[in-house]
């Protein structure tokens, strides 16, 4: 006598349930693992732009690194000053303070052996004995554009060196009275004549009579 097996019928319903749960955990899983990828291509990203920004191209840096002045400074320039060949600069900073000098096109560098003396006595008064104190400014010469800062000499001629601008003469480089041949080496940077705060409104007016780098570079056809 055979047994027979009873005959097991599927439920559409039981296997229709079931296929929808495994897709449902295949879909959690790639949820997850989305999930867990995505802080890591987000922080990756972020890593990228913030190196883009801290890191230029090193196509796009200049040649030579910007000095001190270029970075502080707003450069702009008188030519001819009162004569040929009387060139000077005028360095800007932002809280006003004008530093003036000697451009490097002007005539007394052309001289043979350059600048050899400085005396800051000219004029009425000695600008090297010049003492301001306090946030006033207290014994300030005030100075207009063509007042006589001092007289560099070479050896086959002398020029007088003139404010520029007008406003109160704060100080005069005394280093230059033992050092003049800083004026030869260094006229930009430790080789500055004076320092001079212009008032708002005579900067205003002053500088119409100026020039920018650029257009000194032009007119002078030099690059600094």
């Amino acid at each position: 006598m055979e047994i027979q097996e009873p005959e097991v019928t599927m439920n559409p319903e039981t296997e229709s349930t079931k296929q929808n749960q495994s897709e449902e955990v295949e879909h959690c899983n790639e949820q997850h693992e989305q999930q867990t990828q995505e802080p890591e291509e987000v922080e990756e990203e972020e890593e990228d732009e913030l190196r883009n920004l801290l890191l230029s191209d090193i196509k796009d840096l200049p040649l030579c690194p910007p000095s001190a002045t270029q970075t502080n400074f707003v450069s702009y320039f008188i030519t001819d000053f009162t004569k040929p060949g009387l060139d000077q600069y005028i360095y800007r900073h932002a809280n006003g303070l004008c530093v003036i000098g000697l451009a490097p096109t002007h005539v007394a560098f052309k001289d043979e052996g350059g600048i050899i003396n400085i005396d800051f006595n000219v004029g009425k008064s000695d600008r090297s004995v010049l003492k301001v104190s306090g946030k006033r400014k207290k014994n300030a010469m005030r100075s207009e554009s063509n007042t006589a800062l001092c007289k560099v000499t070479t050896a086959k001629d002398c020029y007088i060196v003139r404010s520029c601008v007008k406003g109160s003469l704060l100080e005069v480089n005394e280093r230059l009275i033992r050092q003049p041949q800083l004026l030869n080496s260094s006229a930009d940077r430790e080789g500055y004549i004076a320092i001079i705060m212009p008032r708002p409104a005579d900067w205003t007016k002053n500088k119409e009579s100026l020039i920018t780098l650029e257009e000194y570079k032009e007119k002078k056809q030099v690059s600094l």
